[in-house]
């Protein structure tokens, strides 16, 4: 009679030997990224680098022998320099304005999308175009078109309102002389609008239908369920919305640049118009890095709170 012998066990591989071979596969998965990562280092990092190496110099283009270290001296300068204070101020007031502005009537334009009517998808469209405008453009727009003293838009309807009444022409009104924060802050408004609008209006159509259905059914009023259902639902949207927003418009240069100039006197100059004056003007390269690298850290801190709340969403809807 033959016995049967089971097969010899064959040892698992070392621990080593796992290890090594699950790291040259994490590898290879990284391998094909690697071009996009060597390129995003190299069009981000290193200029960033370059700035904060030029912001420890004391250097003037005007004088190109007179370059010495001075090490955070230029970030002092930065955060006592009265023009520069007057920039951040009017950075801040800028930036709260247009987002706070543009938050709110992107809510009101979102519902009203929300619900089905005639004409719905032509009027997304015009309402998504300002912010397909490219940032210039717009400015310009709004300088020669609405603002003009002689043939804008906004004089012109005041002359045509006059003349409605009996009076032969309305006053001349120079907009930009004299309302220049206003001024930037409308057509900064109607170019971020969508933008909120877009965000905002994802998060309705997100609401759960059967959560709106019971609330009509136990007799909630509309505004008693926007108050206590969609508000509350909307509230990571709302947060996304007014810091994405934030990243962007503290870093606006082209209304500033293109409307006013960052007068009349110093009105509307925000930090990122003083650099330019500073980097161009002044020819104060150190001044002009270290205030970039300050709009460039404040900007990165807003932003791990926007990374936060998208990552907060994401996992609320795997979540679902």
């Amino acid at each position: 009679m033959t016995t049967l012998t089971a097969p010899p066990k064959t040892a698992p591989p070392p621990a080593r030997t796992r290890k090594s071979s699950g790291t040259a596969a994490r590898w290879k998965r990284r391998i094909p990224l690697l071009p996009a990562l060597v390129f995003t280092i190299v069009v981000t990092q290193l200029p960033f680098v370059a700035t904060l190496v030029i912001s420890t110099f004391q250097w003037n283009i005007l004088k190109p022998g007179d370059r010495h270290f001075v090490g955070l001296s230029n970030f002092t300068f930065v955060f006592t320099d009265e023009r520069l204070r007057t920039a951040v101020l009017n950075t801040v007031v800028l930036t709260a304005s247009v987002v706070i502005i543009s938050v709110i009537l992107g809510l009101g334009l979102a519902m009203l999308l929300d619900r089905r009517f005639v004409g719905r998808g032509l009027a997304r469209t015009l309402l998504i175009a300002p912010f397909l405008v490219m940032p210039v453009a717009a400015a310009l727009l709004w300088k020669h078109a609405i603002y003009n003293p002689d043939y804008g838009l906004l004089n012109g309807t005041l002359n045509a309102v006059y003349r409605l009444f009996g009076a032969e022409n309305g006053p001349t009104v120079d907009w930009i002389s004299s309302f220049p924060m206003p001024a930037v802050v409308v057509s900064l408004v109607w170019q971020w609008t969508p933008f909120m609008m877009l965000i905002l209006l994802a998060g309705l159509q997100a609401q759960p239908g059967d959560v709106l259905e019971a609330a009509r059914m136990d007799g909630a009023t509309a505004l008693q369920t926007f108050r206590h259902i969609t508000l509350p639902h909307l509230r990571q949207y709302i947060e996304l919305g007014v810091l994405l927003g934030t990243i962007y418009v503290v870093q606006t240069f082209d209304a500033v640049y293109t409307i006013t100039q960052g007068g009349p006197g110093s009105q509307t100059t925000n930090l990122p118009y003083e650099i330019y004056l500073t980097m161009f003007r002044k020819y104060e390269y150190g001044e002009a890095a270290a205030a970039g690298v300050v709009v460039v850290l404040g900007a990165f801190v807003i932003a791990t709170f926007a990374l936060r709340t998208i990552a907060s969403l994401f996992r609320e809807e795997v979540a679902r």
